[in-house]
């Protein structure tokens, strides 16, 4: 929805009240006097899919400013949490993240076991640490997929959702669960690896390092993505040490 910027500065949008002047400083003067346009993104958007809110500053297609509103985001989980035992609450982690649940299944449990004294069997953290680089590549997947696909790299997209199919594949193996499978326990993990997944997982690492290439290839020196990445959203050094 479009924040209308009639002549007495006046502004009134859903879920904020207030004037353009009230933004002055965080955006641009040429917004203050209606040469560019005040745009919500979010979030009821397929991109915010309801976690936050964007207030976007834009010159045609260019993003001269973004104001992030990330209090869409809070869900009660931790309220929740308190009703329920130890264990219990480790299926509410997953779903702090649906796209890396296994990280959020581990911090969790290990404060409860830093809270309880427990120790962890140096397989189970061994098992742990498999499980979470899985996660991590698979969640980094989706990142640059979906980078890809928003700049027109519909190819990439396909490849890396390929990849990322093989370790919830294996995840699978593990919790019966493709993504949210709470396989991380306080204590370990639920279960033991099961038969077939080392020699999936030496599979998927034997060919993991070529289709990185073919990502490269793809994508370095594709002058579309190029034109779309250099240059843009540039954050001068006085701002970024702010």
């Amino acid at each position: 929805m479009a924040i209308q910027q009639a002549p007495d500065s006046a502004v009134q949008v859903p879920h904020w009240e207030g004037s353009v002047e009230e933004l002055r400083g965080l955006v641009s003067e040429r917004a203050m006097t209606g040469e560019t346009m005040l745009l919500n993104m979010g979030p009821h958007h397929p991109s915010t899919h309801g976690v936050l809110r964007l207030l976007l500053e834009l010159d045609g297609e260019e993003i001269i400013t973004c104001l992030p509103d990330i209090g869409y985001l809070h869900t009660g989980i931790e309220k929740n949490i308190e009703a329920k035992t130890y264990e219990k609450a480790v299926t509410l982690t997953d779903r702090m993240d649906y796209l890396s649940p296994i990280s959020n299944n581990t911090v969790y449990c290990m404060a409860v076991e830093k809270l309880a004294g427990i120790d962890v069997p140096e397989r189970a953290q061994l098992i742990r640490v498999t499980v979470l680089e899985l996660q991590r590549i698979a969640s980094h997947l989706v990142w640059l997929g979906t980078h890809a696909i928003d700049l027109g790299a519909m190819s990439v997209f396909l490849y890396c959702f390929r990849e990322r199919e093989k370790i919830l594949d294996m995840l699978e193996m593990l919790s019966g669960q493709r993504l949210m499978g709470s396989y991380i326990r306080p204590g370990g993990v639920w279960r033991d690896l099961t038969p077939g997944f080392l020699p999936a997982l030496r599979a998927f690492l034997d060919e993991f390092p070529r289709r990185v290439d073919d990502y490269e290839a793809l994508l370095t020196n594709n002058p579309l993505w190029i034109d779309r990445t250099q240059g843009i959203g540039v954050i001068e050094p006085d701002v970024a040490m702010a």
